[in-house]
């Protein structure tokens, strides 16, 4: 984390106000400007500049400035931007918290492109901001197969553990990007809204943690602008920015982003909040994450992305259309986390993909059990090895689907649970035999409390592998026990890599899986 003295801070717009700690973000969600102050002189980009969900042919590109303006956007396959094309984005409004996205449209497939972004001011013509630059990966068209990297993790600024200039950050972003991967998919929980942050916590050595700390950040979520505001903090850690600026990004939300365990229809019981109801909490959220992450707007948030023809990506939303959390014994295949409409989507993207790999992206693991209190389940599984029921029912089906229409080569990977794992299913250890074997592993926390290992329930026939788990709950970040997992596929045999790595990016276990033997 760089030490920014008081003259820069103002000058880039990241805090104003008396001090870092409990000092407002200039320009960030809600905060009114000065008495009598009009702002002069060029437009500000306060966030940096993030890629995200990026194809063989298209990219999106987002910023934020402090004032409406045009966002402009140059993109090259030249790091000097010289040739450089054009394109004329929206124009950034507080109606939008002025944040702004571009889709780059008829780009080259597989190589790497460069990107310069300005805004440019409404009442200026042609005066515009200091431009910031980026850079992302295409990914490969469907006959380039070549090697594709990705890293992914979860779970970031959780459980009270901030930005701390003294244990350098967001440092695991640090290790992700010096691992020069394509894409960077983050599991769910980008952040947290539910957890507000001390200005200083005493580690159980007697150190002391301090936290960087805004007022959006001091207490717990629930207008418009304190959801955008958690966003806006996770991007003042030099890490994050110099990271997203050259890694594009596949963000997932899971409960975080808006409130511990939540499902549609709660009523809160928490005298943290004056507003009870989850729906509403919850919308404000999502606004938050599609204007303040580089993710499509319009439309389910689950996808499918491909990377040539390795590897397609399913992104699962395990949240949006989530039943309340009870025992999670129920027989009503109408109940579940995706609903049926996600899960046809599913089964029916899994049949018609024809890459080698087809890596799902569930932000809730399948196997671990992972309770909401004594008597309810957050998760899919609840510690029952027999057969399947409740939520168990949905990946039931979407397994049986799968190997009756014989696709292979599934992986899945998965956060949550704030420790990381490898974990192998077989219907020769299950209750239920009508699947193929499978693999999921399990990385995270990328900076929150550490905690672990949960159970395993054996409905499917899980079996831990390998297992990196604190020695308490809430292990804090400067103790170790953050990760994130790294995926590579090599292009001329087609086998996937999994390293799972600690937050320096050692590698804690390994294992490669050759590539089916019998393509989709």
């Amino acid at each position: 984390m760089t030490h920014f003295d008081r003259r820069t801070l103002l000058r880039t717009g990241l805090v104003a106000g008396a001090g870092v700690a409990g000092g407002a973000l200039l320009g960030a969600p809600g905060a009114p400007a000065a008495p009598g102050l009009r702002r002069g002189g060029r437009p500000l980009l306060t966030h940096g500049v993030q890629s995200g969900d990026v194809t063989a042919d298209s990219a999106l590109v987002w910023t934020r400035a402090d004032r409406p303006g045009r966002m402009l956007v140059e993109v090259s396959r030249r790091p000097d931007l010289r040739g450089a094309r054009l394109v004329r984005g929206p124009v950034v409004d507080p109606t939008g918290d002025f944040t702004g996205r571009v889709r780059l449209r008829g780009l080259p497939a597989g190589e790497r492109l460069h990107y310069r972004v300005r805004v440019e001011s409404l009442d200026r013509h042609g005066l515009c901001s200091e431009p910031l630059t980026g850079s992302f990966a295409t990914a490969p068209g469907r006959h380039q197969r070549r090697d594709v990297r990705f890293v992914w993790t979860g779970d970031i600024v959780g459980q009270g553990w901030g930005i701390s200039p003294d244990f350098d950050g967001l440092a695991i972003f640090r290790a992700m990007r010096e691992r020069r991967p394509d894409f960077f998919l983050c599991s769910g929980d980008t952040v947290y809204a539910d957890g507000p942050l001390a200005e200083s916590v005493v580690l159980p050595d007697g150190r002391t943690w301090r936290n960087l700390v805004t007022p959006e950040k001091s207490k717990v979520a629930e207008t418009l602008a304190e959801y955008r505001g958690q966003f806006a903090y996770n991007l003042l850690d030099e890490h994050l920015r110099a990271f997203t600026a050259e890694v594009p990004q596949i963000n997932q939300w899971d409960d975080h982003e808006v409130v511990n365990n939540w499902y549609p229809g709660e009523i809160l019981a928490d005298d943290r909040y004056g507003e009870k109801r989850v729906d509403v909490l919850a919308a404000r959220a999502r606004q938050a994450f599609h204007e303040w992450l580089p993710v499509p707007v319009g439309g389910p948030m689950y996808r499918r992305l491909s990377y040539g023809p390795l590897l397609d990506v399913f992104v699962l939303d395990m949240r949006t259309y989530k039943d309340p959390n009870d025992g999670n014994t129920y027989a009503d295949r109408d109940r579940g986390l995706l609903g049926r409409a996600q899960r046809e989507w599913l089964i029916r993207e899994l049949r018609a993909s024809r890459a080698t790999w087809k890596v799902i992206a569930n932000d809730l693991p399948i196997g671990v059990v992972v309770p909401d209190g004594a008597d309810a389940q957050e998760g899919v599984a609840q510690g029952d090895p027999g057969a399947p029921a409740g939520r168990e029912l949905e990946f039931a089906e979407v397994l049986r689907a799968a190997h009756r229409a014989g696709v292979t080569g599934l992986v899945f990977l998965t956060a949550d649970v704030h420790y990381t794992a490898a974990h192998h299913y077989d219907p020769a250890r299950a209750a239920v035999r009508d699947f193929s074997p499978f693999w999921e592993f399990v990385s995270g926390p990328a900076h929150a409390g550490a905690f672990g290992p949960n159970a395993l329930d054996g409905t499917f026939g899980p079996e831990a592998v390998f297992v990196h788990a604190p020695p308490r709950a809430n292990t804090s970040p400067a103790e170790g026990f953050q990760h994130f997992g790294e995926v590579t596929i090599d292009g001329p045999s087609r086998a996937l890599t999994v390293h799972l790595r600690d937050r320096s990016g050692a590698s804690l276990w390994t294992t490669t899986l050759p590539a089916p033997s019998r393509p989709a």
